[in-house]
């Protein structure tokens, strides 16, 4: 084949592609609104609802066994999930040390911009830690080289054209890139430890560069052997901020796909969403590890008013929705503005969140950094009572007033949660028609304690389980029967659920495969069902941002949506294809699949029919159309797709397109 033909023979398999992917995006839509045949489930099919239902997705042999077990016991041991061991799960983790790390300690080893600024300008010492000597020195030379650089550009020519700059800088990119690969090289050949002494050794400059300018595959065999820390001080060289974000969001990637706590990890990321924190917002990148550790993860399946007050005296969310900074009008704070104005000018770290204040400008700085209605708004239409709720904008306005003074303590030391009586505003509170008497940080408990058990939150809480659990539009019935176990439970997760899983709406044949998966729970269950191998989480990191929903990247407060019609689209079903073609080829960095792991036996029948009526069953158990079985043999017939000829077959059929084909289909992309 002439290198010409290349090109269109790309175009051409991208254009088999997207008419793959545009008939499925028809078939979605129509089947995720279609009821299936009116029977009960036998028990292979409860098990697999259960799985798709409860867990990411069935691995290969998982539905056999809970079928075996029962699928009402297997919900029971799902619903206790300290009752399983998940130790596989942790050794896995292991090596991503933030995971265990406060606030604080995240700060001095990873150290945000501004701890950098104050080091190079002799305002903070360097750490005596080689290692995070290290990290420090290579940031610090990359401010000075900033600075540098802002300078450079004042002081340019503006009548000089900057294009021979442009191409000086790109000139020096190519010779830094050059000199990495070679000074990867000698590295190379040095045993892991002195490999990472001499990297420790370099110049600041040095050691900043390479680790930047190093080709991805490079870096990894550069690091291969290296300890978690010793890869992390590598990595964090060059954006030590960066470490931090994707530790954590590697770590939910291999949680997802291999905990045994299913439940546990589904119900972590539904209150996760619930309460959503934007982990692009300054430093929540330093707060988000410990708000999933410490708020959501522990109060997953116990009592709703435990995990709302967690939440609420969240850092992550106080510093999110901004509480941290309201001030009631009439607080003591509020009587002194000008000492007020240089407390509030630097957020959680030292980083800027408002312009310096303007003693001339009172009024509009009042306002700025007065009462703040974020949190309260959003914690009754978002976090309890719903946007139907029945409350007031005087309502939002009295909660604002209640939760002045929950703030935190030393935020440029990464301080926790303390009540500052100084800036609550004082006084009777009216929420709801009640009275609020004054009482410090009691009134905000008292009124968390207030929405947690309105019957309005009951409803909405129990509206969304089951729009999560059942179908995007769940029976009422079944609604009303939950809000009730909710209020008679004192807002027992675990038994409102159990409420669920035990109802008929639930196992109704209406609801099995009724919901669409989200694209974290497509990718998730591609790699479990594929019995992939994962071990390197980034280039599933990396496709969930391809598709539109990167890990804690939700900017608003109602998180992602988790509705059929936010990810069904043409575009994105095509994304969906091309990631599972890629998987199933093996062409992802650091994902091994094995077709061994999905085949009866460990072998492909010899024939193509065969082949996918075994994978059928192994990634689908059976459940495929006529049309999406006709389609899948009619790209296997053409060789660009499965770079096997029609003649040809002496060669075993390609499984991996195979599989890939059917994880791309209308069926695979519901649960």
């Amino acid at each position: 084949m002439s290198a010409g033909s290349e090109p269109a023979m790309r175009r051409k398999h991208l254009a088999l592609l997207l008419i793959f992917a545009l008939g499925l995006s028809a078939s979605v839509l129509v089947s995720a609104r279609k009821k299936p045949a009116s029977h009960a489930m036998d028990e292979q099919k409860r098990a697999l609802h259960a799985l798709n239902r409860l867990t990411f997705g069935p691995r290969p042999g998982e539905v056999e066994r809970v079928a075996a077990m029962g699928a009402d016991k297997w919900i029971d041991q799902q619903l206790h999930p300290e009752s399983i061991d998940d130790h596989a799960v942790e050794a896995r983790l292991a090596g991503f040390t933030t995971l265990q790390m406060n606030t604080r300690e995240m700060i001095e080893k990873f150290p945000p911009p501004q701890v950098v600024k104050e080091v190079a300008e002799g305002k903070r010492s360097m750490p005596r830690d080689p290692q995070e000597r290290a990290i420090y020195e290579s940031q610090v030379d990359a401010y000075r080289d900033r600075q540098e650089q802002k300078q450079a550009k004042g002081d340019q020519d503006p009548n000089n054209p900057s294009a021979d700059m442009n191409a000086d800088q790109k000139a020096a990119q190519r010779e830094a890139r050059l000199h990495a690969d070679a000074r990867a090289q000698q590295l190379l050949d040095l045993p892991p430890d002195e490999r990472f002494q001499q990297i420790l050794k370099m110049p600041p400059e040095e050691r900043r560069m390479l680790a930047r300018d190093m080709k991805p595959d490079e870096r990894d065999r550069v690091m291969q052997e290296f300890t978690p820390e010793q890869r992390e001080t590598v990595m964090a060289m060059v954006n030590p901020q960066q470490v931090i974000t994707t530790e954590l969001q590697q770590a939910k990637v291999v949680r997802t796909v291999y905990s045994e706590r299913q439940l546990d990890e589904v119900m972590t990321d539904f209150w996760f969403n619930h309460f959503n924190v934007f982990l692009g917002k300054g430093p929540d990148r330093y707060l988000l590890t410990g708000y999933e550790r410490d708020v959501i993860r522990p109060h997953a399946l116990g009592k709703f008013k435990d995990l709302l007050e967690a939440t609420a005296k969240s850092p992550a969310m106080l510093f999110y929705l901004d509480n941290w900074l309201s001030v009631g009008p009439h607080s003591e704070m509020a009587q002194g503005m000008q000492q007020r104005a240089g407390s509030y000018r630097r957020g959680p770290f030292g980083i800027p969140v408002s312009r310096p204040p303007n003693p001339n400008a009172q009024q509009k700085k009042n306002k700025r950094e007065g009462l703040n209605e974020n949190y309260a708004r959003e914690l009754m239409e978002l976090h309890t009572l719903s946007v139907n709720g029945g409350y007031s904008q005087k309502d939002v306005t009295e909660v604002a007033k209640v939760f002045t003074g929950w703030t935190l303590k030393q935020p440029r030391q990464g301080g926790g949660f303390e009540f500052n009586p100084r800036t609550h505003e004082p006084g009777p509170k009216y929420v709801l028609g009640k009275v609020i008497k004054e009482h410090g940080e009691r009134e905000g408990e008292q009124v968390l304690e207030m929405l947690a058990k309105s019957p309005q939150t009951a409803h909405f809480i129990s509206l969304k389980l089951a729009e999560r659990f059942v179908s995007d539009d769940p029976p009422p019935a079944l609604v009303d029967r939950m809000a009730e176990t909710f209020r008679k439970k004192d807002g027992d997760i675990r038994e409102v659920l159990r409420t669920l899983f035990q109802s008929p709406e639930f196992w109704s044949p209406d609801a099995y495969r009724a919901k669409v998966k989200t694209p974290l729970e497509f990718v998730v269950s591609a790699v479990r069902a594929s019995g992939v191998d994962v071990e390197n989480p980034m280039p599933l990191v990396q496709n969930l941002n391809r598709m539109g929903m990167p890990l804690y990247g939700a900017q608003p407060p109602t998180g992602y949506s988790m509705k059929a019609e936010t990810w069904v689209n043409s575009a994105a079903l095509l994304s969906r294809m091309n990631f599972a073609l890629a998987l199933g080829a093996g062409r992802m960095r650091g994902l091994n699949f094995d077709a061994a792991r999905i085949l009866p036996d460990g072998q492909a029948p010899p024939d193509r029919t065969g082949a996918l009526a075994a994978l059928e069953a192994s990634l689908l158990a059976g459940d495929v159309s006529k049309n999406t079985h006709d389609t899948i043999l009619q790209q296997m017939n053409d060789p660009q797709v499965t770079g096997m000829r029609l003649d040809d077959s002496a060669r075993p059929p390609n499984v991996g397109v195979l599989a890939g084909l059917l994880m791309g289909s209308p069926e695979f992309q519901r649960r």
